[in-house]
């Protein structure tokens, strides 16, 4: 903690920053009691109308997320201000579908913590702001009175005076004095501001290894569910495909072989009824394998392994990738699955009649986080589609939460469906 103290105040007291909380606190002074205010509003309505055929949860709701977007800001602007490399705040989700994964997911942004540390860091700076106001006036006065005997007659001069309460002979001195207590005591604030902004948005070190260590925990169940819901995938395909094929061909060349001396016409008929099943087993492996992983993805790059997958797809697919270096075989591989799989459901369940796939390489909010490889599917399909345990979009979920990443799947009924996912390029 020693060395994180001379690095906040050498972070939050260069003269631009210092400045700069100056004229966020004067706005906040006067935006802040208005947000607070339709805050407080939405909290009346949302208790007051609750009874009310339940109108009052609708206000609830606006209240949730305007609690989250008050601290979205307020976390932005702290970051933009003073650059502690603070991760863009994203909303809360469950990720289970109907009424009660909504009602989890509201609950969990309820009690977002990174949420309510904004909402305290801007209640805070709110106040800091009106004192910086008043200061202002304090500032502009001892200013008027300072400069007094040029004007003396002036009506400014009469206000000053009356404001600070001096006679006629005190208010040069006291101008100047009330001026640079005033102005100290702004720059005084605005730093002040800065090290209560770090100690409260910014996490401590221990909660930023318990976020690690969740974070961990989290990426190691979904490579364990990720690979689970595989070995069910490729179980499920031997069993039903390439396994009945190769049974079915046995039996066959069995049949052949029996017929071989007494029918040898229909001995060959079976023989290329074999031949032909065999060479149908071995697409299905090929398919298989290539489910498991895809030569082409580690030899010539993910664009042309998609280009590869969208010329397959029965589906037409606009493919629109524009990525200008490679990422690692893992944060690859995952958005390369994920995409697959995504045009698999769109191919069986959307009754779509196109595809549209955007692949883009995005900075990370600071030089520390990194690139980040970004995806998206959509089709033009009915929508509905629902994360099932076991089925697709979960195993969509669970490889890119392997990876590090997020997966977030939206399909309304009526559609479209849209599969969006974020991977850590170096992943």
């Amino acid at each position: 903690m020693s060395s994180e103290r001379p690095d906040t105040l050498r972070r939050v007291s260069s003269p631009a920053r210092v400045a700069g909380a100056i004229a966020q606190l004067a706005a906040l002074g006067v935006i802040g009691p208005a947000l607070f205010a339709v805050l407080f509003t939405l909290l009346g309505l949302s208790i007051g109308l609750l009874p009310v055929l339940g109108i009052g949860l609708i206000f609830f709701l606006g209240l949730v997320y305007a609690l989250f977007a008050v601290g979205w800001l307020e976390t932005a602007r702290v970051d933009g201000l003073y650059a502690f490399g603070l991760p863009v705040g994203r909303p809360r989700t469950s990720g289970r579908p109907g009424f009660a994964g909504f009602m989890r997911t509201i609950g969990l942004q309820i009690i977002d913590p990174t949420t309510w540390r904004a909402i305290a860091n801007f209640a805070i700076s709110t106040i800091l702001g009106w004192i910086v106001l008043f200061l202002v006036g304090v500032f502009a006065s001892g200013v008027v009175l300072a400069f007094s005997p040029l004007f003396a007659d002036a009506s400014a001069v009469r206000l000053a005076r009356t404001a600070i309460d001096v006679p006629i002979a005190w208010a040069v001195p006291i101008g100047i004095l009330s001026a640079i207590v005033a102005l100290a005591a702004i720059v005084g604030l605005a730093l002040l501001h800065g090290v209560i902004a770090r100690a409260i948005v910014v996490p401590s070190r221990e909660a930023q290894l318990a976020e690690a260590a969740r974070a961990s925990s989290v990426q190691h169940a979904g490579a364990v569910r990720a690979a689970d819901v595989e070995r069910t995938r490729i179980e499920r395909d031997l069993h039903d495909g390439v396994q009945p094929r190769l049974v079915s061909v046995g039996m066959t060349l069995g049949l052949a072989q029996q017929k071989i001396d007494s029918d040898p016409d229909a001995a060959k008929e079976l023989i290329s009824e074999a031949h032909t099943s065999t060479k149908a087993a071995i697409t299905e492996l090929r398919q298989l394998a290539r489910g498991i992983h895809t030569a082409v993805l580690d030899d010539r790059g993910l664009d042309a392994a998609l280009s590869a997958l969208a010329a397959r797809s029965v589906i037409p697919v606009h493919l629109d990738v524009r990525l200008d270096g490679r990422c690692s075989r893992d944060a690859e591989a995952a958005a390369y699955f994920a995409i697959a799989e995504a045009l698999t459901n769109a191919t069986k369940h959307s009754r779509g009649t196109e595809v549209r796939v955007v692949v883009r390489l995005r900075d990370g909010a600071t030089p520390e986080a990194g690139r980040t490889l970004w995806a998206r599917v959509e089709d033009n399909g009915v929508g509905g589609a629902r994360v099932m345990p076991g089925g697709g979009l979960d195993g969509i979920v669970n490889r890119v939460v392997a990876a590090g990443g997020e997966a977030r799947i939206d399909s309304p009924t009526g559609g479209p469906t849209s599969v969006e996912v974020s991977i850590p390029c170096a992943s």
